[in-house]
C-alpha cells in the first residue's frame, strides 16, 4: 500500500482529533472508548492507531494543537498597535467564536488531569507555557514603555490566568452566562492594572534583538 501524502496524512490526523474532541466533550474521557472515537470519525481502528495509541495521545494532541494555535494567535498581541484591543480580539475568539464543545473540552481536561497523571503532566506542560508567553509579553510591553503597570509582572501574569481561568469555567457550566457582557468588564479590569501608554508602539529594535536571540 503506498504511503499516504504527508498533507493527507496531517488531514486525516486532524479529522480524527477533531473527532476525538467532541466525543470526549460529549460522553467524558473515561466514558469514551477508542471504538467510539472511531465510529465519530468513519474511521477503522487500524488507521486510528496509525497516529494514536491511546486515549491519552489523543488528549496530548488535542493540547498540543491549542498550543499551537494559541502561540500564533498571541504572537499578534505583542505587535499590535493598540494592545488591549487585540486582546480583546483574542478573547472574542476563545469564548464566542469557537465551537460549544470546545468549552467542555477544556472543563473535562481539567478534571480528568486530577485523576491521570499522564494528562495531569501534559495539563501543567500547557499552563506552564501560557504563564510563560504572559509573562514574556508583559516583560516586552513595559520594558518598551508600553504599559505602565500597578502589578508587578508575574502578578499580571496571575491576574490574567486566574479571570480567563474563571471565564473558561463559567461559560462551560452556565448555560445562562453572558459573554459578550463580561468580557467588557474584564478589559476594564485589565486596562487598569496594565495602564497602556497610548503614545508608544512596538519597538523595532527589540523586535530585532528577540528575532536575533530566538
Amino acid at each position: 500500500m503506498p504511503k499516504l501524502k504527508p498533507d493527507i496524512q496531517r488531514a486525516r490526523r486532524e479529522h480524527i482529533l477533531d473527532a476525538a474532541e467532541r466525543r470526549f466533550a460529549r460522553a467524558g474521557f473515561h466514558r469514551t472508548t477508542m471504538q467510539d472515537i472511531c465510529k465519530e470519525a468513519g474511521v477503522s481502528p487500524g488507521a486510528l492507531y496509525v497516529y494514536f495509541a491511546n486515549k491519552e495521545d489523543l488528549i496530548a494532541g488535542i493540547c498540543e494543537r491549542d498550543r499551537t494555535d494559541f502561540a500564533e494567535r498571541f504572537a499578534q498581541l505583542a505587535e499590535a498597535p493598540n494592545f488591549l484591543e487585540a486582546l480583546e480580539h483574542l478573547g472574542n475568539h476563545y469564548f464566542e467564536e469557537e465551537p460549544a464543545y470546545k468549552k467542555l473540552m477544556c472543563i473535562e481536561i481539567g478534571l480528568e488531569s486530577t485523576r491521570n497523571p499522564r494528562v495531569g503532566e501534559i495539563q501543567r506542560s500547557v499552563d506552564a507555557f501560557v504563564v510563560q508567553s504572559f509573562h514574556a509579553l508583559f516583560q516586552r510591553l513595559k520594558d518598551d514603555g508600553r504599559i505602565a503597570p500597578v502589578l508587578t509582572v508575574p502578578e499580571l501574569v496571575q491576574l490574567f490566568m486566574t479571570i480567563g481561568d474563571g471565564l473558561f469555567w463559567r461559560r462551560a457550566v452556565d448555560p445562562e452566562f453572558d459573554t459578550r457582557a463580561v468580557l467588557p468588564i474584564m478589559l476594564q479590569v485589565f486596562g487598569a492594572a496594565l495602564r497602556p501608554v497610548t503614545n508608544a508602539g512596538p519597538s523595532l529594535s527589540r523586535t530585532s534583538t528577540d528575532e536575533a536571540t530566538s
